[in-house]
This record gives C-alpha cells, structure tokens and sequence, in this order.
C-alpha cells in the first residue's frame, strides 16, 4: 500500500511539473511575443465564443491556464470533430501550435494534419481526444 501511495505522488509531482513547465513555457512566449512553437498543456474553460465561420470553420474558446495566462483554442472543425458538450469550467488538454497576441496567445493546429507537414495536434476532454 505505501509503495501505491509513494509512485502515485511521484506520478502526481511529475505531472504537476510537466504542468507548471508548459505554463512557464507559454507566459515566456507571450512575455517575448514568440508564435509557431508546439506546445503542450492544460487549463480550464472560462468562455466559449460564437464558432468562426469564416473561410475553414472554427471552435473557439478561451482557456485559463493554471498561471492565469488565457489562451483562445481555433479548433478546426472541417479538419477535426467539434466538442459538442463543452461548457464552461469544463478543463482541456492541449497539444497545438502557439501563436502569439497581446490577450495571451491562440492555440490552434489542434487537429491532425491532412498533408503531414505538420505535427498533429489534438484536444482532450474528458477523456475523449479530438484530432
């Protein structure tokens, strides 16, 4: 039984710093105004925006961050399926491209990419992976 609690504190710290470093990566690339870094990382829905219909169609959404950076998530929706019951509070893993502006920064390339060009993205929410 100790041996199950000590891996899973040092599970739970490794995650926690993979976390934190992620966090101090992004307010580093906005604090520097850097964009087109793949990125990892996590955080927390504060408001969901109208999609962008625009030219290829976007779920957008802004994430709190654990720093209290905001992010906006552009989910391609043509290229990746929508999270149909995303709501705010709701908290999601990320893995896309930063793209830097002076609200904090947009994520997106959160989807597989058709040509293989670029690294795919992805979203997670609860437990279910959108790429």
């Amino acid at each position: 039984m100790n041996k199950f609690i000590g891996i899973f504190g040092i599970i739970f710290c490794l995650i926690s710093v993979g976390v934190q470093a992620n966090d101090s990566l992004l307010r580093n690339a906005y604090e520097n105004r850097q964009s087109d870094l793949q990125v990892r990382g996590s955080g927390k829905v504060i408001r969901i925006l109208p999609d962008d219909n625009d030219g290829s169609r976007h779920q957008k959404f802004i994430l709190e961050l654990a720093s209290k950076q905001t992010l906006l998530v552009a989910h391609n929706i043509d290229l990746a399926p929508r999270i149909s019951n995303l709501r705010v509070g709701d908290y999601i893993e990320f893995y896309g491209e930063y793209e830097w502006n002076n609200k904090g920064g947009v994520l997106h390339w959160t989807h597989r990419d058709p040509r293989n060009n670029h690294a795919h993205g992805w979203l997670k929410h609860n437990g279910q992976v959108y790429e």
